[in-house]
């Protein structure tokens, strides 16, 4: 679809306008951040004063009573919210928050901790001003307790790390606001995630936690862990920051989020109550007691302290929690009268936080892990890897949303308040903002939700890009100084834009989230005829036409292309006219018949050579020219037939599970039929290997990879096969059995085939069992030579064997999985059919780095184009019109990202900047090297700070480093002055001086203690002069 924001019918015009405005940036993991004006440090205490007395010479059993509550699985959020379609399931979050806050005031010993913010915030703001405050002294109290804090409890394998920090950020900042420092999480808390990624850890170190809790891991993993003792220990979560900035202490929950068997009393479960009166058949008292004690006593066995920890909750309990609490009341009351009969087993009502504060205490030395808890299974051929490339479409629809929302994010914070009040309205960027953390929720950007929901999830962003369009076209009025009539094309994938295929001329707007200049390909469906294409000075710069060979032109358009040059943090405007008295020059594809060729067929630019095979049509070789490297690389299409359960087992693939029911995949064609286009702007193969799966390999001038667009389905299931597609290079690379991934777009891991670094597989499904998550980029390389692969969405990948790379697409499957859903993944409609696009990369081990980390930085922050009819009024008629703008004075080195540019409220601004390569990645072109980002004067310049030279020389150099200078940093920026800056924490909820973790030893020496090198913000009033 295309969406239009025109300007209101009165005229609007604006004067110069200023304000002070406090930028608090703050900066992610591979950087040691800002050195600017701190406040002074605070005492450490908070949050476990109000801590429950425990007893030092017994086993405290620590209760911790909580309720999961999915933000949308079964239901959608707002069905589970107020209680609607209970046929589906039993659940509804109103009341339980309802119940629990009456229960928590019958006795000042229950407590109770609370983690979905995207549901608390709703509650809340439908309170009473009474009840309010009655909740604020149970928070102050420590009786109610929030852990984790995020807007949602977000997966760990589909998510980008930028999406994470925004939905933490969003979930902790409504804590601070309505709580202050008494609602700030101690403790992090994804009991539900199938699987965790050290990048997470990472994350949640940066932002303060002083520990991290979980409930799923993989079942061998846990065995090995309850025998050697490791079930808590202290998670590394880089290996380029020193530590101990990513450093996390992590325990392992004894039953995932579970009660213990036959000790659950909610209104979903069917254990029976404590019956105290003797009188009664149903009695138990003396049963259930020397139960629990048999229980903790076997729990503690896995456990180093005299602290253990039992969840007391599931999903969507405490609906009626006087039930819940009255059963723990009678078994915390008569498990302790056991005292006096000589038992050393002490219960009571704990939080996470004061469990972690009591290990803490303890003072052990603790094991260190260092790489992640992925893949996932729960038993033997259940390994849950199909969720990492589940729904496709939604996969990317949020990643795209991510992308417009740092658009709408930084216009915002560039141009003020007259990008929420303009001539098209009132525009903002939270409906986006809160529909982005709503899809980091473990049930929906991994695809494992029911269909409804799913949709529902896709609607909730579809309803946040409109304030998020209105806000743009506010902001870029105000810049331009121009009210357009402006049109945004959502369909641009599918080369739908209703007005470049209608109008004789029309304005093109890009804009540039990224904080360095790039070169962009434009690339709109248009209608025949010949057009020009005029830069921002008015120069013509070349363009081509490339036409599709089909009757249908309104299914496939010509496709006008032209090269945009783009600012730092700005936009550029072309002007497109169509000049009807010539003749058209578009380019169609000419099909190539394979008996024709006498010899292979290439495509290339200066950089890259493509080669086909002559016999198959295929992709043959791939040659980097500057390098002179040429690797043989046959590419093409596979799917695994789905499982549907066996001898072996009968688990079957679902939404969670992949499980090919045999280990080689079939292919979709040995063969392809292909047509050939070559222009000055574009060089294309068009490959069809069915009527429901082909591809356009491009190589655009320029461009230093070569670009696979595919496009899969509807998949056929016509023959009762469900099946997994996989696009898949296969190479000559001696690899090892060992291949490469990315952790939520930051750090790379190395993966081994049939291996795991803490304990000894035992294998049982070759392909599912080697399936990692990838985020951004997959890689394989013999130590000279790299094949890497950039994916435009989230997708499950591997390396089945030496020098191959696989990357699965789409799945289409007919039986569910039995992890709850009880729906099979057989999406209709518009989710049946994807197109999307792998990025590949040829180069040296070397030299891989800097190709991999800029490339995947613009596919993520990918420009956005803005089209208009022209001819709008003047937006205010004392300044003079723009056809291009920078938000920054200096383009920022290629090493420093800018992540986040945000407003923070009234005269406020939130900054993040990072170093985005990680420590020995790039010696070629000292991309790894630490940097000084010198804002003293008008430009950024990169080298080495003195601390890194000394660090270095120490050998203590554990990561990139970000130094800003504190004086006159207002001239980074072009539209707002800075005028006075604070560091704080990576989301902000804390100044970044006064915060500090809790202190753990490690048996690798040292202690873990909150050190300077780490993620911060900066804050402070800033003065905006006109724009």
């Amino acid at each position: 679809m295309a969406s239009e924001v025109c300007p209101r019918g009165c005229p609007y015009a604006a004067g110069p306008w200023t304000f002070s405005r406090a930028l608090r940036p703050q900066h992610l993991p591979l950087c040691f951040f800002l050195l600017l004006w701190l406040a002074a440090p605070g005492a450490r205490a908070g949050g476990y004063e109000t801590c429950p007395t425990v007893q030092p010479n017994m086993l405290n059993v620590h209760l911790v009573p909580h309720t999961h509550d999915d933000v949308g699985w079964l239901k959608t959020v707002d069905q589970y919210f107020y209680g609607i379609k209970n046929d589906i399931q039993h659940a509804g979050v109103q009341y339980i928050l309802d119940s629990v806050i009456s229960a928590l005031l019958e006795d000042p010993t229950r407590r109770f901790i609370y983690v979905e913010i995207a549901f608390f915030s709703r509650w809340w703001h439908q309170q009473t001003n009474a009840t309010q405050e009655v909740v604020r002294d149970l928070v102050r109290q420590g009786r109610l307790e929030f852990a984790n804090g995020g807007w949602v409890m977000n997966d760990e394998a589909a998510t980008h790390y930028g999406a994470i920090v925004d939905q933490m950020t969003l979930g902790l900042r409504f804590l601070e606001d309505t709580f202050g420092n008494d609602g700030r999480p101690r403790v992090a808390w994804h009991v539900d995630p199938f699987g965790h990624s050290r990048e997470q850890a990472s994350l949640f170190a940066q932002m303060g936690f002083d520990g991290f809790f979980f409930g799923r891991l993989d079942y061998q993993d846990k065995w090995v862990r309850m025998q050697k003792l490791e079930m808590e220990q202290v998670w590394r979560g880089s290996a380029s920051l020193k530590p101990p900035t990513a450093d996390l202490f992590t325990g392992v929950l004894p039953n995932g989020y579970n009660p213990p068997r036959n000790l659950c009393w909610d209104v979903l479960c069917v254990d029976p109550p404590v019956v105290e009166d003797p009188q009664s058949p149903e009695y138990n008292v003396k049963e259930l007691v020397d139960y629990f004690l048999n229980v903790a006593t076997a729990q503690s066995r896995y456990y180093l302290t005299n602290h253990i920890v039992m969840t007391m909750g599931s999903d969507f309990q405490y609906e009626n929690a006087n039930m819940w609490f009255k059963n723990l009341d009678k078994l915390i009351r008569l498990v302790n009268a056991q005292q006096a009969k000589g038992s050393s087993v002490h219960v009571l009502y704990s939080t996470p936080a004061c469990y972690l504060w009591e290990l803490n205490k303890a003072n052990l030395t603790w094991s260190v892990k260092h790489d992640d808890f992925f893949p996932y299974a729960d038993g033997p051929h259940q390994f849950w890897t199909g969720y990492f490339s589940s729904r496709p479409a939604l996969k990317r629809y949020e990643r795209l949303s991510y992308n417009f929302l740092q658009v709408c994010n930084q216009l915002e914070a560039l141009v003020g308040p007259a990008a929420n009040v303009g001539p098209y309205g009132s525009g903002e960027s939270a409906p986006l903002n809160e529909a982005m953390a709503v899809l980091q929720h473990h049930d929906a950007v991994t695809g494992t939700s029911r269909q409804h929901v799913a949709d529902d999830y896709a609607r909730q962003l579809a309803a946040g890009w409109g304030p998020c369009e209105v806000l743009l076209s506010n902001a870029l009025a105000r810049l331009r100084g121009f009210k357009e009539r402006f049109t945004f094309c959502r369909q641009l994938n599918i080369s739908i834009c209703p007005l470049s295929q209608t109008a004789a001329r029309f304005l093109v707007t890009i804009y540039n989230p990224l904080g360095r200049k790039v070169n962009w390909m434009v690339r709109l469906p248009v209608s025949e005829g010949v057009f020009v294409v005029k830069d921002p000075n008015g120069r013509t710069v070349p363009s081509d036409m490339v036409m599709f060979p089909s009757s249908d032109r309104q299914a496939h358009p010509p496709e006008l292309l032209f090269s945009a040059s783009l600012p730092a943090l700005g936009f550029s405007t072309y002007s497109v006219a169509q000049v009807p008295s010539w003749k058209p020059q578009a380019r169609a594809p000419r099909p190539i018949l394979r008996r024709s060729w006498s010899h292979p067929l290439t495509i290339e630019n200066e950089h890259i050579q493509v080669t086909f095979d002559p016999d198959t049509g295929l992709l043959m070789e791939i040659m980097n020219k500057n390098q002179q490297l040429r690797l043989p690389v046959r590419q093409t299409f596979f799917w695994y037939n789905a499982s549907i359960g066996d001898n072996e087992s009968a688990q079957a693939s679902g939404a969670y599970i992949f499980r090919p029911n045999q280990q080689e995949p079939l292919p979709v064609s040995r063969w392809a039929q292909i047509r050939l286009v070559k222009t000055a702007l574009v060089q294309e193969v068009h490959q069809k290997f069915s009527a429901w799966c082909s591809q356009v390999i491009r190589l655009y001038p320029g461009q230093q990879h070569v670009e696979l667009e595919w496009s899969v389905g509807p998949i056929p299931v016509g023959d009762t096969w469900g099946k997994e597609v996989i696009s898949r290079f296969d190479t000559p690379l001696e690899t090892k059995g060992r291949f490469y991934t990315d952790s939520n777009g930051r750090e790379i891991l190395e993966r081994r085939r049939d291996y795991r670094p803490t304990w000894k597989l035992n294998q049982t499904e070759p392909m599912a069992g080697n399936y990692y998550p990838v985020n951004t980029r997959i890689y394989i390389t013999d130590g000279n030579m790299q094949l890497t692969v950039l994916t435009d969405r989230s997708q499950g990948g591997s390396s089945l064997r030496d020098g191959s790379l696989e990357l699965m697409v789409h799945r289409r499957l007919l039986k569910d999985d039995g992890r709850g859903v009880s729906e099979p993944l057989m999406e209709n409609g518009s989710g049946s059919w994807v197109r999307g696009r792998h990025l590949v990369l040829l180069d040296t081990a070397q030299a891989a780095a800097a190709g991999h980390r800029l490339l995947a930085e613009q596919e993520v922050l990918a420009p956005q184009v803005v089209l208009a009819a022209g001819g709008g009024a003047p937006y205010n008629l004392r300044a003079a019109p723009r056809t291009q703008f920078s938000g920054l004075r200096s383009e920022l080195p290629p090493s420093v990202h800018l992540l986040t540019l945000a407003s923070w409220g009234p005269e406020m601004l939130l900054l993040r900047l990072e170093h985005q390569f990680a420590v020995g990645e790039d010696s070629g072109r000292n991309l790894s090297a630490p940097v000084t980002l010198n804002l003293r004067v008008r430009r950024a310049e990169l080298r080495r700070s003195e601390r890194g030279k000394k660090e270095e020389e120490k050998g203590n150099l554990a990561l990139p480093q970000l130094i800003c200078a504190y004086p006159r940093l207002q001239d980074l920026f072009s539209t707002f002055t800075i005028t006075r800056l604070q560091e704080t924490t990576l989301v902000a909820n804390q100044l970044r001086e006064a915060a500090s973790r809790l202190k753990w030893t490690t048996n690798t020496g040292g202690v873990l203690v909150r050190g300077k090198e780490g993620v911060g913000s900066c804050l402070g009033p800033a003065g905006r002069g006109n724009v």
